[in-house]
């Protein structure tokens, strides 16, 4: 298995310097390498599930090892109080918290996952709602037991009621996880066309990051593909 000074050696040998220097343009505390999430996805799997390496990988001051740390975390050996524990250590700056919740990471795997979401989509903590969306948002696309349709049209609904005074970062990740959930079934989809519709357009500022745009959650939704799926091809 890799070590961490494998892991070191290979981001130094594919270190994009474009990417460093888009990266020293965010005002952030961590280095990095400059190297994308893509790239990063491949090499995790390469490396394989390892709690130890990642642990290790945690503990560093830049970005792409941390992400790489959650990558190759082993489900079945995360705990809550691990993932409390990053919440607060390692999220500050934000860049993290997406691959974090979502990008088909580890925490989203774990047996816990959904009971930590539904805790902290209600936390007065903003990261943690961030967290807790995102983590529903990757969900919506698995079986979590307990994750039924009462629960997501209780959530569907408070996203309607209350996006538009959340934190700027807690309104993306309710937008996302809208559109995840609006695609589990024709009931979901339903109610959350409803929402998004009532919503409106959802302010983010991305900053540097002109590429960015906020989600648009209803074409998604009504998009050919999703009302085909749910509904069958008379829609």
């Amino acid at each position: 298995m890799p070590t961490k000074r494998d892991v070191l050696a290979w981001l130094r040998e594919n270190a994009d310097e474009r990417g460093i220097e888009h990266w020293k343009r965010r005002p952030q505390t961590l280095k990095s390498y400059g190297i994308g999430l893509t790239r990063l996805r491949k090499y995790a799997k390469q490396i394989g599930r390892d709690h130890k390496l990642a642990q290790s990988l945690w503990k560093s001051d830049v970005y792409e090892t941390k992400v790489l740390g959650l990558l190759v975390d082993d489900p079945k050996v995360v705990t809550r109080e691990q993932a409390e524990e990053q919440v607060d250590g390692g999220l500050a700056s934000g860049y993290l918290a997406h691959v974090f919740a979502s990008c088909d990471a580890t925490l989203a795997k774990t047996p816990f996952a959904f009971e930590l979401a539904k805790d902290w989509v209600q936390s007065k903590d903003a990261m943690r709602r961030r967290c807790g969306y995102a983590l529903l948002y990757e969900l919506s696309k698995r079986k979590p037991k307990g994750m039924d349709d009462a629960y997501l049209l209780e959530r569907i609904e408070c996203i309607r009621e209350t996006i538009h005074d959340e934190d700027m970062w807690v309104r993306e990740a309710m937008n996302t996880a809208l559109m995840g959930i609006g695609k589990r079934n024709a009931v979901l989809n339903t109610a959350a066309i409803d929402a998004a519709e009532a919503i409106g357009p959802v302010d983010i500022d991305y900053g540097n990051d002109n590429d960015c745009q906020p989600l648009d959650v209803l074409k998604h939704l009504r998009s050919d593909y999703v009302q085909n799926k749910l509904f069958g091809e008379k829609k």
